[in-house]
């Protein structure tokens, strides 16, 4: 991916590993629209980055996202790099009883989130001369952490649509990348001062210089044994799989 001039939408950007790379990316000389429900977590990284841009947005109402959909594609018509980076982490049970709002909340925001922001904002991205769909994953979406079962399946299933739009706009202009960090110190599970966790500042360092290249899935280091139990050849035979299915000739 080229890391410069491009225009960026980034959901949740106002914390965590969103303003991570929002902040980041902004520094390289791209223009970066953040997003998310905290007013106030927005207006700070926006009065530490001076330039830089954001609009409010619930991911879990589809009406917002129809709106902000809009009115990105009004105000920045040269939008061509949507991050579908938000997201939501608690812990359940699933041995037990799920609390429902629990489910709800995870699998809105975690997967029909991205999916509904993807869509709204595909054709647009489809026009232009070259466009990145980056959806946020998890390790944790191919080695699940028992303990927060919910979020680690939409995770899975968030890699797993990936692969999907990845197969499908694979002949337009339009790239679709997966990060998917390890346990990075952010505010998911109270994990700003976890020593077990990656440094924030780090991963992101890591994870910019694994977007420059022309990796499909942005993974640093120290997230690859956990990935690559799922195997590496996973992607070429999706690939092969989708043509056989679809009667589409061998790549």
């Amino acid at each position: 991916m080229n890391l410069q001039g491009n225009t960026i939408f980034i959901t949740g950007g106002g914390s965590g590993i969103g303003r991570g790379l929002a902040e980041a990316l902004h520094k390289l000389g791209n223009q970066v629209i953040i997003s998310g429900r905290r007013k106030g977590h927005l207006e700070a990284v926006i009065k530490a980055n001076p330039g830089m841009k954001s609009v409010e947005l619930d991911v879990n109402d589809p009406a917002s996202v129809d709106a902000v959909a809009k009115r990105l594609i009004a105000d920045y018509p040269s939008l061509n790099v949507l991050i579908n980076n938000a997201g939501i982490m608690q812990l359940d049970n699933a041995a037990g009883v799920i609390d429902d709002a629990l489910l709800v909340s995870t699998l809105t925001t975690n997967l029909m989130g991205p999916i509904r922001m993807t869509s709204a904002l595909i054709e647009h991205l489809k026009a232009q001369k070259s466009a990145y769909v980056i959806n946020t994953s998890s390790v944790l979406g191919f080695v699940p952490l028992a303990i927060a079962a919910v979020y680690s399946s939409t995770k899975a299933a968030l890699h797993s649509y990936s692969l999907s739009q990845r197969y499908l706009l694979k002949d337009t202009s339009v790239k679709v990348l997966e990060i998917a960090p390890p346990w990075v110190q952010t505010d998911l599970l109270n994990s700003n001062d976890e020593p077990r966790a990656m440094p924030l500042a780090a991963f992101i360092e890591e994870t910019i210089k694994v977007l420059g290249s022309d990796a499909d899935e942005v993974l640093v280091e120290v997230a690859k044994p956990l990935r690559n139990n799922a195997g590496p050849a996973e992607h070429a035979f999706v690939t092969q799989f989708n043509d056989m299915m679809t009667g589409a000739p061998a790549h």
